[in-house]
């Protein structure tokens, strides 16, 4: 599977300029730069993998990577667990997984007479939702009300989630065997899709010479990777992104891309008034972990890709003859004027 293309420049980070600075709070650059050195311990060559990861993080938002088996989806997700700290929680996503096998449910104990609820796996500040298009829709859709309302309602009562709340999903492409497709609404829950393929050859040789020195059965942390932040900073963070300036013409530039998906031929469903919403918190997001308080078009187009492939859908005839709905969101970007 092909690599996204990079629609953006990298985001600066300079190490020298930020040690030459004055004490200061934390910041979503310094963050960032942490996270990544502790992800390199045991991950190779998915820096914008990670870089997605954070926007979404920071956004508020849910992310999901798909690719094929065996490309580090979830060990990419347990190591930046590790580095985030907080609550991690791990659902392996099976055809026999029930609804209450993730949100919890009532158990009677003898010794109170009474009912009391156990916690599932999802009471978690970082949740793992291990192949997640694996189990059927009824189970997938235990996690729309905790990804959209931060809550879990059981048996009629309501129980919220520790925060931050934020859901790593991994999954296979559709066209692989034992999977579900996803429905729409829970699609519409992820900030982002990211498509991780097969690495470079230099990058996999890197790779292969890091892997074989070290037990497969080691987790992150047996790896040297240490927790670099707490839940605390990253909601300080969250409420930075929160103040990031977006200029006027701005989001009228993201309307006139989400008509251009409605009006498409490619596409027989175009994006909704949401997903504009989530282009602007990501652009903000990614603007903060360039330290600027203000986004660009740039930051827009950067995150227009992973924040509208899953949620537009592509003709079947088009898809027949081998069009993906990545190449008609890279021509809407070419084709609608930038503002200056």
């Amino acid at each position: 599977m092909d690599q996204e293309p990079d629609l953006a420049a990298p985001l600066p980070a300079s190490t020298e300029a930020l040690a030459a600075a004055p004490a200061r709070p934390p910041t979503a650059v310094a963050l960032a730069e942490r996270v990544q050195r502790e992800v390199a311990r045991v991950v190779v060559g998915l820096e914008r993998e990670v870089e997605h990861c954070l926007i979404a993080l920071l956004a508020g938002g849910h992310l999901m990577l798909e690719g094929p088996p065996g490309v580090a989806k979830t060990l990419l997700v347990r190591t930046l667990a590790t580095a985030l700290g907080g609550r991690f929680g791990r659902i392996q996503f099976t055809p026999d997984l029930m609804p209450a096998d993730i949100t919890g449910t009532s158990i009677y104990r003898p010794n109170e007479g009474a009912f009391r609820f156990q916690e599932g796996p999802i009471f978690a500040q970082i949740l793992l939702a291990d192949e997640i298009n694996r189990a059927p829709a009824k189970t997938q859709a235990a996690l729309l009300e905790a990804m959209q309302e931060c809550s879990v309602t059981v048996d009629g009562t309501r129980h919220a989630l520790p925060q931050p709340f934020v859901v790593f999903a991994t999954m296979n492409p559709i066209e692989h065997e034992g999977t579900y497709p996803l429905p729409e609404a829970q699609l519409d829950r992820f900030l982002f899709k990211v498509q991780v393929g097969y690495p470079k050859p230099e990058v996999e040789a890197q790779l292969l010479d890091a892997a074989h020195r070290r037990s497969q059965l080691a987790s992150p942390r047996e790896l040297g990777v240490t927790a670099v932040t707490t839940p605390d900073e990253i909601l300080r963070l969250r409420q930075a992104v929160l103040a990031v300036d977006v200029r006027p013409d701005l989001p009228a530039y993201v309307v006139q891309l989400l008509n251009a998906t409605r009006k498409n031929g490619q596409l027989v469903v175009g994006a909704s008034p949401r997903a504009g919403v989530m282009v602007l918190l990501a652009a903000k997001a990614r603007a903060l972990l360039a330290e600027r308080d203000y986004i660009t078009p740039d930051d827009v187009k950067a995150v227009f890709l992973p924040a509208l492939r899953h949620r537009v859908v592509l003709d079947p005839a088009v898809e027949i003859e081998g069009g993906t709905s990545d190449e008609a969101l890279v021509r809407i970007l070419d084709q609608v004027q930038v503002p200056r």
